[in-house]
């Protein structure tokens, strides 16, 4: 259903509300329980076209370096998409496309295109970055703020990362991968086997987030809300490990969230 700029998908006893401003998730009810943190940032959005922060808010290329607003001072962060508008492409009682095109102050056209599968145990999400011409760097891959308790014991992480990115004093990845360590975190590791971690609300709901991409951001030092981020790069890879957008190679990135009612 589509009204007043959200679209929303509903199974059984599933309820899924995408904004059309930010290709925003802005509510996943299962059973009744509302998951997801709500208010402006929260939700679940996509992070495109780079995930995480970006060094100085400066891409590089090998064509040329561009300025990037500054949106977590001294980086850039998250991206641009989940500040822009999205058109609706098509809404079903349970799919939904929605589609963006990259402007400035992202230097390069292109377009990206979200898509939604629901179905009563669990969503299918995609991305697909595109090249309007000329070739660029891109990551892409999603934020969701899962609510750290559903009425009873805090929630549960439970995932085993080949290993962990060093982080550095400004919060950017050394270079430097280190056994995982514990948390609290704010910090990126890598799945090279995709993505797979899963977060239990006991007595009420376990949900696994999956992916073939390689990388996840877990973040959980806010009191209310814990994120599971999986991602086509590690923060600032769009710099550093460039994965290239061409007219004969867009970039993919799937994820699958799955859940069991306990």
């Amino acid at each position: 259903m589509i009204e007043h700029g959200s679209v929303t998908l509903e199974t059984a006893d599933v309820r899924l509300r995408i904004a059309s401003h930010g290709g925003v998730v802005t509510s996943l009810v299962i059973a009744g329980s509302e998951i997801l943190k709500q208010g402006e940032g929260y939700g679940c959005f996509p992070m495109v076209p780079f995930c995480g922060r970006l060094a100085d808010g400066r891409l590089r290329t090998a064509g040329g370096s561009y300025q990037l607003p500054r949106n977590a001072p001294p980086h850039a962060i998250h991206g641009t998409a989940r500040d822009r508008s999205w058109e609706v492409v098509e809404a079903s009682d349970v799919c939904a496309t929605l589609s963006h095109s990259l402007t400035a102050p992202w230097p390069f056209a292109g377009r990206v295109t979200q898509r939604f599968e629901l179905t009563p145990d669990g969503l299918t999400l995609s991305l697909e970055v595109e090249t309007d011409s000329e070739s660029f760097p891109a990551q892409a891959g999603w934020h969701p703020w899962f609510l750290r308790t559903l009425g009873g014991a805090p929630v549960r992480l439970d995932f085993t990362p080949n290993w962990q990115e060093l982080r550095g004093p400004d919060y950017l990845p050394t270079g430097t991968r280190i056994e995982p360590e514990t948390g609290p975190w704010d910090d990126c590791f890598g799945m090279p086997d995709g993505v797979d971690v899963t977060v239990t609300w006991p007595g009420r709901l376990r949900l696994r987030v999956r992916s073939p991409a390689q990388w996840v951001v877990v973040y959980d030092r806010e009191p209310d809300a814990v994120c599971v981020e999986p991602q086509s790069g590690p923060p600032n890879g769009v710099n550093t490990m460039p994965r290239l957008v061409r007219a004969d190679a867009p970039l993919r990135v799937e994820s699958t969230w799955s859940w069991e009612r306990l």
